[in-house]
């Protein structure tokens, strides 16, 4: 057979350039403050520079206009509301409401819990088992952790992030397994970018707009709202927690660790990751500053890919960052940082300790 192609004994690339420049020019607003009046400066500058590169600070409100399309009950007496919102004119967000039964009179605390990747969106979130394709995920990633904070008692919002589930673009509305379970965060960001927005800031604004349904409805306790995410969940976990004070508890799971081992190397991430101009300006350390002083859990994998080659130890210089800034309030006990020898999923067990603390 006549070959079609040739050998290519060389390939002229420009990976190592880009790590330069990243070491070069990154990371000029990093965290560095050294008094809490320094951080409060810090932050709130920071946060101005990151709804500018998310596009956030393009946005524009709406009536929220909720509608209730479904309510049953599942298991342990919890009952599933699917919730309709409108998050931006003419842009709405789908979100499986979990109420488990009250246990007082007192309002009930809540935690927003978006979906990451390779689930469907918010039914692995909610623990929809009967989509066999479905059960698959929840089986490999541990993905019903918005079931798991209903069944501890908490009322779990999973809405379905652009491009997942029921908000899946054209290329990706067939009926088959694979668009089922995937996303079209490629095509948005296509979309996005060129607007001056970007597919991470749409997704962080649409759970600036759940707490907002959360306010409005006025049910559960707005004081204590948490948030929690695995994977690309984590991710908005992280950016809705750094931009809106409103959070008060995180948990991120398989989603903390420097950009330039796991985003810049590992290039082949999805684009919901990427937003122009980022690196310039910080690292996930310094995001994850902007949590302090709040409860913050967050769960490595020794054996996640996403840490990177160098593993840990690329997770642990980012945590430094973010306990120097919880240390300016003497309160860097409230990271639990929750190492296990797994890899890529979420982990359960020691969510209720973190919860007690």
């Amino acid at each position: 057979m006549e070959e079609r192609t040739i050998p290519i004994k060389m390939f002229y690339t420009c990976e190592e350039r880009m790590k330069k420049r990243f070491k070069k020019q990154g990371r000029k607003d990093k965290f560095c403050a050294r008094s809490i009046e320094e951080f409060d400066q810090w932050k709130e500058s920071v946060r101005n520079i990151l709804r500018d590169l998310t596009g956030i600070s393009r946005m524009e409100s709406c009536p929220l206009n909720p509608q209730c399309l479904e309510r049953v009950e599942i298991e342990d007496g919890i009952i599933r509301e699917k919730i309709l919102i409108q998050v931006e004119p003419e842009v709405y967000m789908p979100v499986f409401v979990l109420i488990p039964p009250k246990k007082s009179e007192e309002k009930q605390s809540c935690f927003l819990a978006p979906c990451g990747h390779l689930g469907a969106g918010k039914y692995s979130v909610a623990g929809v088992r009967e989509i066999p394709a479905v059960a698959d995920k929840i089986e490999l990633f541990h993905y019903d952790y918005g079931l798991k904070m209903a069944k501890l008692g908490y009322v779990a919002l999973c809405p379905d992030a652009r491009g997942f589930g029921e908000r899946r673009e054209k290329a990706l509305q067939g009926e088959d397994e694979d668009s089922f379970i995937n996303s079209t965060c490629f095509h948005l960001a296509h979309m996005a970018e060129p607007l001056g927005l970007t597919l991470c800031g749409l997704n962080t604004w649409d759970l600036i707009r759940l707490l907002d349904y959360v306010e409005e409805r006025g049910e559960w306790d707005a004081d204590t709202i948490g948030c929690v995410g695995f994977s690309g969940g984590g991710m908005q976990a992280l950016w809705l927690s750094a931009l809106d004070d409103r959070v008060k508890k995180i948990i991120i799971s398989g989603y903390f660790y420097g950009y330039e081992d796991s985003l810049l190397k590992l290039n082949g991430n999805c684009s919901c990751n990427y937003v122009p101009g980022l690196w310039e300006h910080v690292d996930m350390g310094d995001i994850g500053a902007l949590l302090a002083p709040r409860p913050l859990m967050i769960q490595s994998g020794r054996e996640d890919h996403l840490n990177g080659e160098r593993g840990m130890e690329n997770v642990m210089e980012q945590l430094l960052v973010v306990k120097e800034a919880y240390g300016l309030f003497g309160l860097e006990d409230r990271i639990f940082h929750d190492v296990w020898d797994g890899g890529h999923c979420f982990h359960q067990e020691h969510i209720e300790e973190f919860l007690m603390r």
